[in-house]
């Protein structure tokens, strides 16, 4: 099987075949393993023996979801995490000492900034914060005692575009640990490993799983960081479940086929919301108005299934658009089959002061669509009467 065959790898990874010799992967439900004597028991638990123990360390489901994301990210190894927030603070936790610094891009996570922002500095670990759009201030940012560059792109909610290449060569320049949150653009349209970064988490919640069924968090990269995230891990009990394992790794057989229709359909509705009279303006990635279209054309195989937009009217007529919102669901999740709409500025990003909102890119009536995969006729019809 060739490497660079995305699509088979995402299919035919999968644990030996037990004596049954199934076609699909077992669900292991059992929280330990047994040992046939004390001897073995030894050497497995001083690494001797690289066998599975105990679940919060490995499992056969774990390890299949594991090998097939490495394979599709081109990363080394990795951890699978009950959440993709689990596999941020895991990840960050396992390699940060007390005094240590991060720089990071303004357009984060809303929980991926409380980390830095509230809990991490308990430990005396720092956070500076460059404007996505100003990448050349990155530099300035970085002390002696900055130890990870941190980015997700596209960014929540404003799909912004950030340039993996940039960040890798300063990550680089600069002996910097880069770790890229991928979780909009899935391994299949967007691999940061091959702009330089060093780590690449996903929330497998959202496209991964693509159903809003589980929650799953995954973390990959090179071998020697993900070793200290395990032993971090192992120690603290972050770890997937089996069963969310076992779910996700077959998810993942439909990715591609899934993400295809996806971005077909956003990018229809994008273009629709770029020429409607009650929008100001569209953010999509792969339409040629977005800021950073050029960026996202050389790192992205196509746009993603997210969708920004501004509704005329601000806060006021964010409430009434979602109010109107017949088809769609009003949900805080996205990747799923449904689409999904949310207006940050009144709902999950209404604690923050409009100055805040503004600098990463949240205004009154922004608006973030999940297109799904119904048919997007009836999408676009939706969206155009709640619109108006």
């Amino acid at each position: 099987m060739s490497k660079d065959n995305f699509e088979t790898s995402a299919i035919r990874t999968q644990i030996e075949h037990t004596q049954f010799l199934e076609n699909s992967s077992p669900l292991y439900l059992t929280s330990g393993f047994v040992f046939e004597n004390a001897e073995e028991m030894r050497a497995s638990f001083t690494e001797e023996k690289e066998r599975n123990i105990y679940s919060r360390f490995t499992n056969p489901n774990t390890s299949e979801f594991v090998d097939k994301v490495c394979k599709m990210e081109g990363a080394e190894d990795g951890f699978a995490f009950a959440t993709g927030m689990a596999a941020i603070f895991s990840s960050l936790a396992a390699l940060l000492n007390s005094g240590d610094h991060i720089v990071s891009a303004r357009s984060v996570f809303g929980s991926t900034h409380v980390l830095f922002t509230n809990y991490f500095p308990k430990w005396n670990i720092t956070t500076s914060y460059f404007n996505v759009n100003e990448p050349d201030t990155i530099e300035s940012l970085i002390t002696p005692k900055t130890k990870i560059l941190f980015a997700e792109s596209p960014t929540n909610p404003a799909v912004d575009v950030l340039d993996l290449e940039l960040l890798g060569k300063i990550a680089n320049k600069h002996n910097l640990i880069l770790v890229v949150d991928n979780c909009f653009a899935t391994p299949y349209l967007q691999q940061p490993i091959k702009f330089g970064a060093d780590l690449v988490v996903h929330s497998a919640t959202k496209l991964m799983d693509g159903q809003g069924r589980v929650l799953g968090g995954i973390t990959v990269g090179r071998k020697d960081l993900i070793r200290e995230i395990y032993l971090f891990s192992r120690n603290t009990g972050p770890s997937l479940s089996p069963f969310n394992a076992w779910l996700l790794s077959k998810s993942l057989e439909t990715l591609v086929v899934r993400v295809d229709k996806h971005c077909e359909n956003a990018l229809k509705v994008a273009e629709f919301l770029e020429n409607h009279e009650n929008v100001n303006w569209v953010k999509y990635p792969f339409l040629k108005s977005h800021p950073q279209y050029q960026v996202a054309k050389k790192q992205m195989k196509k746009g993603g299934n997210i969708v920004a937009f501004e509704v005329k009217g601000g806060i006021e007529a964010g409430r009434s658009f979602l109010n109107s919102i017949k088809l769609c669901s009003l949900s805080a999740n996205l990747g799923d089959t449904k689409t999904i709409v949310t207006h940050p500025a009144s709902t999950t990003h209404s604690k923050l002061s409009e100055e805040d909102r503004l600098e990463v890119g949240i205004s009154d009536g922004l608006v973030r669509v999940s297109v799904g995969l119904e048919d997007v006729s009836d999408v676009i019809n939706d969206l155009n009467q709640a619109l108006q």
